[in-house]
């Protein structure tokens, strides 16, 4: 389950934002202050923090951050009440991965969250997997079957890539749609299966793809 800190001394916003993420399933623990802000990091690891940069105190948003880098590098989004470029600039190359002015949208607190931490996925999850003679290489976009190229059509990859990306994940035949040809795509879901029976023409047996009747496909 996915853990936030907030650490925001208005306890208005500090309650919203705790209400939107919660809502989200994620757990979150509120802070008021830097020191105990920075403490309450430290103590729960948590997977992304929401920084109000105007604390109270000696320890400012920044000097949070600044303390927090040295150790960690958890995910941090800054909030602000200046709209000033340089303290914008200055956030970010402390370390933050995001910059919000307030007023603010939760929702686009979450999305912006969720963006973050996708991104974070994308780039710690291995690029290349392999099924016995068959190596899958989403960084090369390329598959080889017994150290042999396999040529796949576009979309043929792009669903590939989505099932890989989603490995262990049972996936609907919309889902694989949504990902692989677009939300905005718009033709018959069975597609999708035709595809899914060139994939296995061209690369066999040891592609370990599912067929979950009733719901999709899962790969692994």
């Amino acid at each position: 389950m996915t853990a936030i800190v907030v650490v925001e001394d208005e306890p208005d916003i500090g309650d919203l934002l705790a209400l939107y993420c919660r809502r989200e399933g994620w757990t979150v623990h509120l802070s008021t202050d830097g020191p105990t802000g920075l403490e309450a990091i430290r103590a729960r690891e948590p997977d992304f923090v929401i920084l109000d940069v105007g604390l109270p105190g000696e320890m400012n948003g920044f000097d949070v951050c600044r303390e927090l880098r040295q150790t960690s590098d958890v995910p941090v989004l800054f909030l602000t009440a200046r709209d000033d470029e340089v303290d914008r600039i200055l956030g970010l190359e402390m370390g933050a991965d995001d910059y919000v002015t307030k007023p603010f949208s939760p929702r686009e607190i979450v999305a912006r969250i969720k963006a973050v931490l996708r991104r974070g996925r994308a780039e710690s999850a291995p690029t290349r997997r392999v099924f016995g003679p068959l190596v899958i290489d989403l960084q090369r976009l390329e598959a080889t079957l017994d150290g042999r190229a396999v040529a796949l059509a576009s979309q043929e990859w792009a669903l590939l890539e989505a099932l890989v990306e989603h490995q262990g994940m049972a996936l609907s035949r919309q889902q694989l749609l949504d990902i692989a040809w677009g939300a905005d795509w718009i033709g018959d879901p069975r597609t999708v299966d035709v595809h899914v029976r060139q994939l296995r023409r061209k690369l066999g047996p040891d592609l370990p793809l599912a067929t979950l009747r009733g719901v999709g496909y899962r790969l692994g």
